[in-house]
């Protein structure tokens, strides 16, 4: 096989096979242990920061493109605390979601927070402990293991099939 049938090959098995919609979620603190939820315009409930990535876009840039965009937030965020994969729901196919930790904000850094993007109505620091006021169950259930991840050191991985009220954890 020549190399023009070889990448002929590996092209036309790649065009078949799945793509998946990739979101990338932030978990940013103030100094007093609040989290920082973000208040979609185009969704009922209330939400971390972060967003789709873009074709060929990696997770952790997309998060820090969505910090930017959305709160003029410039930040390198951290490792890694959650990997759900979320079933297909209405008309949307799977997804991967990963939620990253964003570190803390000092007073100052989080009073220069805006509304950078007509995407968004407002944001607010959160108690943990308020989150079910804000969030959909899968989002409580969502940020409480990157919660967990940030104190434990361990990343949680998840699977959701919408309609089902039971998330298997792994």
């Amino acid at each position: 096989m020549t190399d023009e049938q070889r990448w002929a090959y590996l092209a036309e098995g790649n065009a078949r096979q799945a793509r998946k919609r990739v979101a990338a979620d932030v978990v940013v603190r103030d100094t007093a242990g609040r989290v920082l939820l973000v208040d979609p315009t185009y969704k009922e409930h209330w939400d971390l920061p972060g967003g789709m990535a873009e074709a060929n876009e990696p997770p952790r840039a997309a998060a820090e493109r969505e910090l930017r965009e959305e709160l003029g937030l410039v930040t390198t965020v951290g490792r890694v605390l959650v990997v759900d994969w979320d079933g297909p729901h209405g008309p949307w196919d799977d997804q991967l979601v990963f939620v990253f930790d964003g570190g803390v904000l000092d007073p100052v850094r989080a009073a220069a927070l805006r509304v950078a993007d007509h995407e968004l109505a407002g944001f607010e620091f959160v108690p943990s402990t308020g989150l079910q006021d804000r969030l959909r169950a899968d989002m409580v259930d969502r940020a409480t293991r990157a919660l967990d991840a940030l104190r434990t050191g361990v990343t949680h991985y998840g699977e959701h099939r919408r309609g089902e009220e039971d998330w298997s954890h792994g």
